[in-house]
């Protein structure tokens, strides 16, 4: 089965470095991870990695921020993928630093990238995973604040944050598909994991295996996070 990961940034050795291209940053960790090798091709740089029987094809778009859609409508028609196959990674402001959100669908919440693609695509039922990337900046002073680089404090989390996120990526629950795998890696590692809860439709386990914890949803994803917070909405709700 094949997946579209996509990392949303800018082309560019201006662009290089900047909060907007954390998406580009997550997909370089990824295929450096993996041992992949990005080749350019049309709308962008692709790479793919094998993970269980899946092929992630991943994909950097060349055609800035704003026009992303048109690279992913591209390679989702080239490589026959459903909407219910395709992963966007994008960076958020509303979110603090390092802090991960994996949603199933939703609005674009004022990205524009994540608007272009829900445009071409014609719907916004599609997985999109956000990297908080804090929003200290005075009024009016988004647009600098994106496209300026990170804080030292940031870039010494970074690599941790990036791990997590690739972490979070290769495990991502398509459609329920890590069930079994997820019972029994919680089952293996149970005198480390605190009770189950359930929220909306949903059921959950918080477990703790070495410095990291993670977060098993039975029903939907796996999301792994060090210290940070993470945020996932119940099935069917944004």
């Amino acid at each position: 089965m094949k997946y579209l990961i996509v990392g949303l940034g800018n082309i560019g050795a201006e662009y290089a470095g900047t909060r907007h291209n954390i998406g580009f940053n997550v997909l370089d960790a990824l295929a450096e991870a993996s041992n992949a090798v990005f080749t350019t091709a049309r709308y962008g740089d692709v790479a793919q990695v094998k993970h269980k029987g899946r092929t992630l094809i991943l994909l950097k778009p060349s055609t800035y921020m704003n026009l992303s859609g048109k690279a992913v409508r591209y390679w989702m028609e080239a490589e026959k993928i459903a909407p219910e196959n395709l992963l966007v990674v994008s960076d958020d402001i509303a979110l603090p630093f390092g802090t991960l959100r994996l949603r199933p669908k939703g609005s674009a919440g004022g990205h524009n990238g994540l608007k272009n693609i829900a445009e071409l695509l014609g719907t916004e039922n599609f997985a999109r995973m956000r990297f908080g990337v804090g929003g200290d900046f005075p009024k009016g002073h988004q647009v600098d604040y994106v496209l300026g680089e990170w804080s030292e404090e940031d870039r010494k989390a970074m690599p941790e944050r990036l791990k997590v996120f690739c972490d979070s990526v290769v495990r991502h629950d398509w459609r329920g598909a890590d069930d079994e795998l997820l019972q029994q890696e919680v089952a293996e590692n149970k005198n480390r994991c605190l009770p189950a809860y359930e929220t909306g439709n949903r059921a959950f386990v918080l477990a703790r295996k070495g410095p990291v914890f993670r977060f098993c949803v039975f029903r939907r994803n796996l999301v792994v996070f060090g210290s940070f917070a993470v945020e996932i909405a119940p099935c069917g709700v944004d």
